[in-house]
């Protein structure tokens, strides 16, 4: 076989490998009492939003995240309060809004729109079949 081909087919391989990885679920069910779900966030892919989480929990923010839909866009008014936008950046808040334990008090950061929206969007896909009331613990990975 020629080294193109056996290149090719290591190609192939990680390429697939890899579908298959970023195609596990992140979320793991628990037996905790202080949440019911763990959820792996990657900082791979968003590397701004989880250094501001890292940060957020170090300063004492938590890390369960207990599900509140309908409080979201009233958590949001509280949390960027005060806040003023800055061009070019996102206004990052944890707790999110959509959690029961956002809103006044949440940390700020200003990061990348792609990498907060991006990541916003992901952690509600993980999270959407879950009902309000869940309590999802966020791991940075």
């Amino acid at each position: 076989m020629s080294k193109k081909i056996v290149l090719l087919l290591f190609a192939l391989v990680l390429a697939i490998g890899s579908y298959l990885f970023e195609q596990s679920s992140p979320q793991v069910q628990t037996s905790s009492p202080e949440a019911d779900y763990m959820l792996e966030f990657p900082s791979s892919k968003y590397p701004q939003t989880a250094e501001h989480i890292r940060s957020a929990i170090t300063k004492g923010h938590s890390a369960v995240c207990t599900i509140d839909r309908k409080g979201a866009e009233d958590n949001r008014e509280k949390s960027l309060r005060g806040v003023p936008t800055k061009p070019r950046y996102d206004r990052d808040e944890w707790p999110m809004a959509m959690c029961r334990e956002g809103g006044s008090g949440a940390d700020i950061a200003y990061i990348s729109p792609s990498d907060n929206r991006g990541a916003g969007s992901w952690i509600a896909n993980q999270v959407e079949e879950f009902p309000d009331g869940t309590r999802v613990k966020i791991v940075v990975k």
